[in-house]
């Protein structure tokens, strides 16, 4: 067979499904860092070198196209991330689809992983190691990572969103202010949620709903407190989705502290739950974080 004949002109990458269940645990997982840059497709055949963004974009990168052409394959396919940092551009490329006339894309990811190991990368081109640290998580918040990729070892490559590769996002946490509350379902007491927001100039900016967190003592004295500060009208004064029903208003002046997974393009927590009451810092003072800002 000619080893270029069946070789594909695009292949879709696997994606991974962001999970919010942080203990992903168990020897069948490998983790991997999960890098913050944009995903790049390497198509090889010979020393004709194509780069694709995950929607099958061009991208010109003579530097990376170059070093992925040295390298002693006569075809390949490569899957991985492209960084810009002080150290310059950079391909860290964590799997590979294809490889010497054949596609590769059945074998176990471990199996994957050591034709990767096999081929001799230089610089901009890195191979993404395995994060075995016993709580892989801890190390990427104390490093100031995005979060972790959980991959099962034995898992084929999928060309669509899979739940054999999962994402797991560092928490982001700041500072928010009460603007309102609903009302407790079901056997819930107290309240429901609490309705926060932040300051920015004169604006009071709705910000989501915050409804995990709590326990039936501090569900009970959050009601008391808000209870006494009610108003009639929203305090908040820019914001979508404020609720409409069993929704009550207060002075914004109490401010807690909030973990979430991130902001939506809505300017909205996702995945929100209260760490605390903050008794220490003015309500006035309370805005968004510029770590968290959308770029």
């Amino acid at each position: 067979m000619h080893p270029h004949s069946d070789f594909p002109e695009w292949l879709e990458p696997m994606a991974a499904t962001l999970t919010h269940d942080p203990v992903v645990r168990g020897p069948e997982w490998l983790f991997e860092r999960k890098l913050d840059g944009i995903r790049l497709i390497a198509f090889k055949r010979g020393s004709d070198v194509q780069l694709f963004s995950r929607n099958r974009l061009p991208q010109h990168l003579p530097d990376i196209a170059a070093a992925i052409a040295a390298l002693p394959a006569s075809d390949a396919v490569l899957d991985g991330e492209l960084t810009w940092g002080r150290e310059g551009i950079a391909y860290h490329v964590f799997d590979v689809l294809w490889l010497d006339g054949r596609p590769v894309t059945a074998l176990p990811l471990e199996q994957r992983r050591a034709l990767l190991d096999a081929l001799p990368f230089v610089p901009p081109l890195q191979r993404v190691a395995e994060v075995d640290d016993a709580e892989p998580l801890e190390r990427a918040r104390a490093e100031g990572w995005e979060g972790v990729i959980a991959k099962r070892r034995d898992s084929p490559y999928e060309h669509r969103r899979s739940k054999q590769w999962l994402k797991l996002k560092c928490e982001s946490s700041q500072e928010l202010v009460v603007g309102g509350f609903t009302d407790p379902q079901g056997a819930r007491v107290g309240l429901g949620a609490l309705l926060v927001g932040y300051f920015e100039g004169d604006d009071f900016v709705f910000a989501g709903k915050v409804g995990t967190g709590f326990d039936a003592a501090l569900l009970t004295e959050l009601r008391g407190r808000l209870g006494e500060m009610e108003i009639e009208k929203p305090p908040f004064t820019r914001g979508t989705g404020l609720p409409r029903v069993r929704a009550h208003w207060v002075r914004p002046e109490i401010v807690v502290h909030v973990a979430f997974l991130e902001w939506t393009g809505y300017g909205k927590l996702r995945h929100s739950r209260l760490l605390g009451l903050r008794t220490d810092k003015n309500a006035r003072d309370v805005v968004r974080e510029a770590s968290d800002s959308p770029p």
